[in-house]
């Protein structure tokens, strides 16, 4: 049996177009290619059975098996298309327009037979914002919000309604995927002065005392909605437009946990500022949150909503699983360069990483083992077009758009999830191809009186490198315990050496393991003349704490300037203000000696 080489769909001001993925990267020539340039969306269905595009003119229908036109539903002002799990109905949403012949306007949401374009049913929805019917996994329930209530219908049968939720007003509700029973998740926004309220329901029960779990929140502008793959678990996303106390640009943003239990919680976050992207892994056991000022802090959280893994502070604000869920990309795209990451999810290791500068767009194949990203208009006009990847970091292909025509939106095929088997992951990059535009230099500037010089410090000290959590910081372990002690006993050890290089006694305060009480200690220590014979001296510890403090801090400055003679003396190079400490060497011995007198 021949392996499936899933196609990617092209969509652009040059028209509709398909071609086949890696290896072959041909045009598929049984597809009627539309020239037209006025193609305002396309999608496949979920099970990969369909491919729809509007054109302008109609919506088209075509069956992927064998690029066949199925279905041409004259509707010229379709702006919007979605596909019900299956793949059975498609819907199409249009603008509403009203006028003095007709001012009650006529219904612009509409939901259509995938096989044949037979109309099923039509509605009226002013808002293009969350038009899309609900459906659940089986299609045996929709969901329509309408007029701030929520209406369902079973069997695609909607001439009646069986159940509505209208327990006050309902902004936004979502169906969870996943196998009976349903659960269903209600956003109902408070008055002024009142919390708002995520309500979680067993379908069709929705009295007030039958929810399942309830979380309240205070400044929701806008709420967004994760569940995972199997509907038992959701995260609500609440932000506010404008964060009133001008810390950020991009408003305020909160992260809520809820769960078919009863279980609720709200995230906590290790960072101030924005929630940057948050993704469920496919294989449901755990979530990734990108959050915080530039450089962003990426955590990756478990159900029970406690941080396991660390994958740094770096400038990152996206992320995409693989449809397998063993590989995930962290990246930085927007106003970041376009560094891409691309991690083994299940050791935590990184795979590899690359360049995709003035990426717009990035969808990974259902294969799970190539992604395309592309640079696409209207976000960028100049320099459109797409690439695609190995999950290695190696480039197999790049198709550059010429400078006057615009590429706008790039989609592989679908597939049944059981289609391609997860295999094991390959850390050895595979052959490919070489970049056509050069690469950025990764270098910082440095000025010419600069260059060739060694440089004494870190480029990104913001930066934090991944690591795993164990527990909370404020309640270390044992072995973080132990390891603490050590590093105290280093330091304590490091300033003897110190006074013994300076020729004076050594003053230290040794740490104790409470933290309420440290004990004093008489030390003696060996110093050596210019001769290079040893004596040894005794002094008591001083009870002025301030002169303690100025007794550590002269000695910290010794020892950073015996380390820097000892650099000189190897031939490094040394900055001007380098120089000038050595130079305090003798005024600073003698302010030492005076202290420990």
């Amino acid at each position: 049996m021949a392996s499936i080489v899933p196609c990617l769909a092209v969509r652009g001001s040059t028209g509709t177009s398909l071609g086949h993925g890696p290896p072959t990267y041909e045009t598929v020539t049984e597809f009627p290619r539309d020239v037209g340039k006025s193609c305002k969306a396309m999608l496949f269905s979920p099970e990969g059975r369909y491919f729809a595009w509007v054109n302008g003119i109609s919506l088209t229908i075509a069956l992927t098996k064998t690029w066949q036109i199925v279905a041409e539903i004259k509707r010229p002002k379709i702006s919007s298309i979605n596909f019900s799990p299956n793949g059975t109905y498609i819907s199409t949403w249009e603008p509403f327009i009203v006028s003095k012949t007709n001012p009650q306007g006529t219904p612009n949401l509409c939901i259509w037979k995938s096989e044949n374009g037979d109309l099923v049913k039509e509605f009226v929805h002013r808002k293009q914002t969350d038009w899309e019917p609900q459906w659940s996994s089986d299609e045996n329930i929709c969901g329509m919000l309408v007029n701030s209530h929520v209406l369902f219908y079973e069997n695609a049968d909607f001439s009646k309604v069986l159940h509505r939720i209208n327990l006050g007003t309902v902004a936004k509700f979502s169906i969870a995927p996943g196998n009976p029973p349903y659960h269903i998740l209600c956003n109902m926004p408070g008055s002024a002065g009142q919390p708002s309220f995520a309500r979680l329901f067993q379908y069709p029960k929705f009295e007030t005392g039958q929810s399942l779990a309830n979380k309240s929140f205070f400044q929701s502008d806008r709420v967004d909605i994760y569940w995972n793959n199997r509907g038992t678990n959701v995260l609500l996303m609440t932000s506010t437009e404008v964060d009133k106390t001008g810390a950020s640009y991009y408003g305020k943003q909160t992260l809520h946990y809820l769960d078919t239990k009863g279980q609720t919680t709200m995230v906590m976050l290790g960072k101030e500022g924005p929630i940057h992207s948050v993704e469920w892994s496919p294989k449901h056991v755990e979530f990734c949150v990108i959050y915080g000022f530039m450089p962003a802090k990426t955590t990756l959280f478990n159900l029970k909503c406690e941080s396991v893994f660390e994958f740094g502070i770096k400038h990152r604000n996206s992320i995409y699983y693989n449809p397998h869920g063993n590989i995930m990309i962290l990246a930085g795209f927007g106003n970041l360069s376009g560094d891409v990451e691309l991690w083994d999810a299940g050791s935590r290791k990184l795979i590899a990483s690359l360049d995709a500068a003035d990426t717009t767009l990035l969808r990974w194949s259902p294969d799970g083992e190539h992604f395309a990203t592309a640079t696409t208009a209207p976000r960028l006009r100049m320099g459109n077009g797409f690439k695609i990847w190995h999950y290695t970091g190696t480039l197999l292909y790049e198709r550059p758009w010429n400078k006057q025509d615009e590429l706008w939106e790039v989609l592989w095929q679908t597939y049944p999830r059981e289609t391609f088997k997860e295999k094991s992951i390959s850390y050895k990059a595979v052959e490919g191809i070489v970049p056509s535009q050069p690469q950025a230099s990764k270098q910082a500037y440095r000025p010419p009186s600069a260059r060739g010089q060694i440089i004494n410090f870190k480029l990104h000290d913001d930066v934090e490198e991944p690591r795993s959590k164990q527990g909370a910081d404020s309640n270390p372990s044992k072995a973080s315990l132990k390891m603490k002690k050590k590093r105290e006993a280093k330091k304590v050890k490091r300033e003897l050496e110190v006074a013994a290089a300076v020729g004076a006694p050594a003053t230290t305060t040794v740490p104790t393991t409470t933290a309420t009480t440290t004990t004093r200690h008489r030390t003696s220590a060996k110093t050596s003349d210019v001769n290079g014979t040893a004596n040894s001296g005794e002094t008591e510890q001083t009870d002025d704490p301030e002169k303690v403090k100025k007794i550590r801090k002269v000695k910290n400055k010794l020892d950073e300037i015996t380390k820097l003679k000892q650099r000189l003396a190897e031939g490094k190079h040394l900055e001007i203000n380098q120089l000038e400490k050595i130079k305090k060497e003798a005024e600073l011995l003698v302010e030492f000696k005076e202290l420990v007198l």
